[in-house]
């Protein structure tokens, strides 16, 4: 009620020598821009310093797949606006974007901190007890 709010906001046709295009928003801000290529794109998203997220609309698999191989960010989005995923994947973008230590989110967060052990056992009958 007394705070700041920022409403959903688009920014199209972002130029990507501006400010803006370089400045990491967290909050209902969606930054386009517009390119002609797929080489064009992933140029776009690697050259910022931050990579938390970059989505990607086409209609070509091809595309897609190199966009997702070679775009530097921690979460991809192919046709979709926000690539938000499950609660389940690890969540942390790259470059100027990590944050913390590690990836520690989700299933990542639970191996790191889980301390495994494998023990491979055979008793002689004569040794087991019935339970």
């Amino acid at each position: 009620e007394n705070g700041y709010f920022v409403r959903p906001t688009i920014l199209d046709n972002v130029d990507p020598r501006s400010e803006i295009a370089h400045t990491e928003i967290f909050g209902p801000v969606l930054s386009l821009a517009h390119v002609q290529t797929i080489d064009e794109a992933i140029e776009l998203v690697n050259a910022s310093p931050f990579g938390n997220m970059a989505c990607l609309f086409t209609s070509s698999g091809a595309a897609a797949r190199k966009f997702r191989y070679e775009a530097r960010a921690g979460n991809i989005g192919i046709n979709i606006g926000v690539a938000a995923p499950m609660a389940f994947f690890p969540f942390s973008g790259w470059k100027e974007s990590f944050f913390g230590d590690m990836h520690a989110q989700g299933r990542d967060a639970i191996e790191f901190y889980t301390e495994k052990k494998v023990v491979v056992e055979r008793w002689p009958r004569e040794w087991s007890r019935a339970f």
